[in-house]
This record gives structure tokens, sequence and C-alpha cells, in this order.
């Protein structure tokens, strides 16, 4: 009898929820292609980009321990960069990381990563499926990395600003001339 290995996404042990920046990466199911397209190295939204966007957006509405930092959308997945803070710090607190936690994740912990994640992804679901939209569905998991400092965080940015100028060869693009 064989059994399927699930892959481990998450660092074991360690606090999604905790302060710090994260990186975030989430496709859409069969890396179909809603957001909008690229033109002139430039992305040019949908109307599901645009929802896409406003959920972006709004994140900072239901989640008042985060600070939204970059961002694109692109093709057929979003590239994210997500601050979390302490509550009792302000929104424009300096940079704070922290290190290793001990503490264990339980599936949706209040504030984590994975709720956040889970609120965006399913308020765009809903109100594509309200509106009748075309937008079928989202990869089940998404992909993160904890930035442990500044310049992994500028490196992370600079990625995130240049990724329109680079989809001719990115390995989401389904038609990369590499592949």
């Amino acid at each position: 009898m064989s059994f399927k290995l699930e892959k481990q996404y998450r660092l074991p042990g360690y606090d999604y929820s905790r302060p710090g920046f994260y990186f975030i990466t989430i496709c859409t199911k069969d890396r179909e292609e809603f957001f909008g397209e690229i033109i002139n190295n430039e992305m040019v939204l949908s109307k599901i980009g645009e929802i896409v966007q406003f959920y972006w957006l709004e994140l900072v509405e239901s989640f008042e321990n985060i600070n939204l930092d970059e961002f694109i959308i692109m093709p057929n997945h979003v590239h994210m960069v997500i601050e979390i803070m302490e509550y009792n710090y302000c929104r424009n607190a300096p940079w704070r990381v922290l290190a290793e936690s001990n503490i264990t994740i339980r599936p949706l912990q209040k504030n984590s990563i994975s709720s956040i994640i889970n609120h965006f992804k399913g308020n765009v679901k809903r109100y594509c499926n309200k509106n009748e939209s075309n937008f079928f569905c989202w990869q089940s998991k998404f992909y993160d990395r904890i930035i442990h400092d500044e310049k992994a965080l500028f490196k992370i940015r600079n990625y995130i600003k240049t990724n329109p100028e680079k989809w001719f060869r990115d390995r989401n693009n389904k038609e990369d001339i590499f592949m």
C-alpha cells in the first residue's frame, strides 16, 4: 500500500504570525492567464486583474497588523511582500524581523500569513463567482519566503518590480520559448 507524501510548504515550527516581512507568490490553477497580459514589458490588467488589485489593497482594512509592501500582478500569478507587525506597533514602525521560533503552527492561525492569503484568495474568488467572472480558481497552495534582512528585501522588491520585463522567460509563462 502506498501513501502520497504531503510536501511541506511552510517552515516547520515557524510562527507565521510573527512580525517580519514575507514574500508570497500565488498562482492560478493550471497557470491560466486570467489577470491580463504583458504589453511592451508592462502588465495591462484585465477586469479580474483589477479585482485582484482591489482585494490586495483591501487587506489593510481586514488585518490592522500588516503593511502592504511591493506587489505585482502577472498574467497568471501574483507576487507580494507583506509585513506583519505586532499590534502595539504603528504601521510605519522601523524594520524588524524576529529570529528563530519554537512555537507550533496551527492551520489558519489568526493573523498569520496563511490566514491573510486565505482571506485574499477567498475574496477574489467569491467576488468573481458572484459577478459571473470567468475566473476559475487559484492553486490550492502558495509559495512563501521569510525575509530575514534588508538586503534580501531589496532584492525581492527589485525582482517584483522587474518581473514584467522578464515575462518572456518566466517559468509561469505557458508560452515560454525556453520550456
